[in-house]
């Protein structure tokens, strides 16, 4: 029996090798490019590299200078408003639609069209889209004044206070429609018999969502917000088509502040150190999930 698992290892090694040998220019260019990439700009964010990267080591010194600045300390406060508001808004909001359409209504498709559209856009056309909506000299806020509410003021981009809830509209409006279609097919791949023995033992439709439905439609879920979660840590395009980040800083993010940073300050060593925090952001969220997904299998 020892002999035959041992002869058995060879032959699982070499199956698809020609697949294998096919993926290895794939793998390589991963390591040298993504990892790699990622080795060198944390090693670069402990030096006081400016216009070009510079082997001048200065220890924690940019990160030092990066959390007293308020300029990133608003960028971190807007993606956290951001990033909250559009996972809990998007998932709501996509889950409604997708169990609306998964009614079987009339024109689904149309209507499927539609909600998804405004994702085949780029988000610098998003951006000035929503820029003129919201314009208070002829978005929203002139309409509404036209029809004879003459008091009414709507114009979150040009309020300090609230232009990061201007630019969470767009990103709704964008990205909604991908988040239900993608939790429609998994409604879709739900066995009709649980809707029928649900409605046979008296159970409320809400129920069956919420306590039925809903946790059997869990890798959907976590699929789901692995995606909304890349793109907002990746919020960039919105800002600078609706606001460049202004009113002067209030509208902020962390990529925007890389890229200033790295190609206008022309200070790598601080565009290095404001990516690393990104990525350790990245990571914070990323491994445990990863540990609690497939570690607990793995033990199970």
């Amino acid at each position: 029996m020892a002999r035959q698992a041992h002869a058995g290892r060879p032959n699982k090694l070499f199956r698809n090798l020609n697949a294998k040998i096919a993926s290895i220019p794939m793998v390589l260019t991963a390591m040298v490019i993504f990892l790699g990439g990622t080795i060198w700009t944390v090693v670069y964010s402990f030096t006081n590299s400016r216009l070009l990267p510079r082997a001048n080591f200065v220890g924690f010194e940019q990160y030092e200078r990066l959390w007293d600045a308020p300029r990133w300390i608003i960028s971190i406060q807007n993606l956290a408003i951001y990033g909250l508001l559009s996972l809990v808004f998007s998932i709501v909001i996509g889950f409604l639609l997708a169990a609306l359409m998964d009614q079987k209504i009339r024109f689904e498709n149309a209507f499927r069209t539609i909600f998804l559209y405004p994702f085949a856009l780029s988000f610098i056309v998003t951006g000035l889209i929503w820029q003129w909506i919201l314009n208070p000299d002829f978005g929203v806020q002139s309409i509404v004044r036209s029809l004879g509410w003459e008091t009414f003021t709507f114009n979150p981009l040009y309020n300090s206070e609230i232009v990061i809830y201007g630019i969470l509209i767009a990103g709704l409006w964008q990205g909604t429609g991908l988040v239900m279609c993608l939790l429609l097919a998994g409604l879709r791949g739900i066995d009709e018999d649980i809707w029928k023995a649900s409605r046979v033992d008296g159970i409320p439709m809400w129920k069956t969502y919420l306590f039925i439905i809903i946790p059997m439609m869990r890798p959907v879920f976590i699929t789901t917000l692995v995606i909304i979660t890349s793109g907002i840590v990746r919020l960039y395009d919105l800002v600078v088509a609706q606001t460049s980040g202004g009113p002067g800083i209030a509208s902020e993010v962390p990529a925007k502040y890389v890229y200033d940073y790295m190609f206008q300050a022309q200070n790598l060593g601080q565009g290095f150190a404001a990516s690393t925090m990104m990525l350790l952001t990245v990571a914070i969220i990323i491994i445990p999930w990863a540990y609690l997904e497939f570690g607990g299998k793995k033990r199970g």
